[in-house]
């Protein structure tokens, strides 16, 4: 399971790139596993709102249907249409090529919360 040193994560787990104002977005290795085979993802229009720990989209698996929490507060500048197109890449390259959206922050205050990649493993660690 990876856990990129360069990403800040959620306990909700999904994990933010922070490149300047822009916060890129999507869901981590651990919660792709978890969710098995994704088949279906819904996500947000570009120019769309999203607030801190509310819903912006949908995944769904063979083996669930999971919302998907934004990590922050701020404006959908560009959202991932290929991932809605072939859902299967979550699978494939979660840190890569399907990430979700990209955000940007309206408060870096929202970004305190955020875990580092050692933080997080520890977290999956005491929720198993």
């Amino acid at each position: 399971m990876e856990f990129p040193k360069d990403l800040k994560y959620t306990k909700e787990h999904e994990w933010v790139k922070v490149e300047g104002n822009i916060a890129t977005v999507g869901i981590t290795d651990y919660a792709q596993d978890s969710l098995g085979d994704v088949v279906y993802v819904e996500l947000p229009q570009e120019g769309a709102s999203v607030t801190k720990h509310e819903p912006f989209g949908v995944v769904e698996s063979v083996k669930a249907v999971s919302d998907l929490y934004s990590p922050l507060s701020g404006s959908v500048t560009e959202v991932n249409d290929a991932i809605v197109d072939s859902p299967e890449a979550i699978n494939e390259d979660p840190y890569g090529d399907a990430w979700m959206i990209k955000v940007e922050i309206s408060s870096d205050s929202d970004l305190g919360d955020l875990l580092t990649a050692d933080e997080y493993q520890k977290f999956i660690e005491e929720e198993k």
